[in-house]
């Protein structure tokens, strides 16, 4: 189908969308009160899960806000209202609370199963545009999502309405989260795959080299057996220990290339008296985000881990942080 663009005309419409869909949720924050409150005690009462339903866009709407509540800690999945009503109701059970969404509150769907949900005792949540609507009526608490109209311009397509659906949702879940106490550590149990979760539950002992990966040597090894070492264990440096492995210092090809530039014949130097004393250290227990912090605090690459009487345990390498995925 041709058409014909007007850029000024497109970017005036897509503000006026913006600026509407803006102003239907400043509404709707002044509009939540009791029920919103009592909405929330309901799903916190809830022994079971959270049965979110709905058909066409407001169904688009709750799969997301099932997965928007699972993931902060109040667990939920999505059931289709028309797979409900031919088998899919053996989901749902009297402990659960069932959150029906339909703009109309008269899709037929939803209300073909209100009355088995109702029968068999779960808790009915209904997010409407229309407080008379029968599925209002049928709800234990009734959460008013009702705009002025929508964004489409010939006043059909959901948009703003589902907007405020979405919207109405979040603010649930996100009470919820807050009255649960739901922390950054909760969150990434439940996306260990995802950036967040690999930040804050990896630990530096999960990705550190260890045992024979690490280099080391004694305070009396010359600077060129010291390079030897660097060399074979392929991490820049070499820590320095006493008898007891109790970290010295550090030597790193950095500051071999100066050492050479300085002195020019190194072969008689003692790596003690070139070694980088109290170097940066980390606990093996300690998140692998915060050698990240570290390591750019000091701009450094390498990392040397030590236990509470600081024996040398591990050595960190900005790749490992960097193949670990935690920057």
């Amino acid at each position: 189908m041709p058409y014909q663009l007007d850029p000024a005309a497109a970017l005036r419409l897509g503000q006026a969308v913006l600026q509407q869909e803006a102003e239907a949720l400043h509404m709707l924050a002044d509009r939540i009160g009791d029920d919103f409150v009592e909405a929330v005690r309901i799903l916190l009462d809830c022994r079971g899960r959270l049965v979110v339903s709905g058909v066409g866009k407001s169904g688009h709407i709750g799969r997301k806000l099932a997965a928007t509540f699972a993931s902060t800690g109040t667990p939920a999945f999505f059931v289709h209202a028309a797979e409900a009503a031919h088998g899919d109701l053996g989901m749902i059970t009297s402990d659960d609370v069932v959150l029906a969404i339909s703009y109309s509150g008269e899709t037929n769907e939803l209300l073909t199963i209100v009355p088995t949900l109702k029968r068999e005792g779960a808790r009915l949540i209904a997010m409407t545009g229309n407080p008379n609507s029968s599925l209002a009526k049928y709800a234990d608490v009734h959460l008013n999502c009702h705009v002025e109209r929508e964004a489409c311009p010939l006043n059909l397509a959901p948009t703003t309405s589902t907007t405020a659906t979405l919207a109405l949702g979040d603010a649930l879940a996100v009470s919820c989260l807050s009255a649960k106490g739901f922390s950054k550590e909760d969150f990434a149990r439940s996306h260990p795959g995802g950036a967040l979760g690999r930040r804050l539950l990896l630990h530096v002992s999960d990705v550190m080299r260890s045992g024979d990966a690490v280099p080391f040597v004694t305070a009396d090894t010359r600077v060129l057996d010291a390079v030897r070492v660097i060399t074979k264990k392929h991490i820049g440096m070499t820590a320095i220990v006493d008898d007891d492995h109790r970290v010295l210092g550090i030597f790193t090809e950095g500051d071999l290339r100066r050492l050479i530039e300085a002195r020019g014949d190194i072969r008689p130097v003692i790596i003690s008296e070139v070694m980088t004393r109290s170097p940066a250290t980390i606990r093996p227990e300690e998140l692998a985000a915060q050698a990240v912090r570290i390591l750019n605090q000091r701009q450094c690459n390498q990392l040397l881990v030590v236990d509470g009487e600081n024996r040398l345990v591990g050595a960190l390498h900005m790749h490992d942080l960097v193949n670990a995925k935690v920057l």
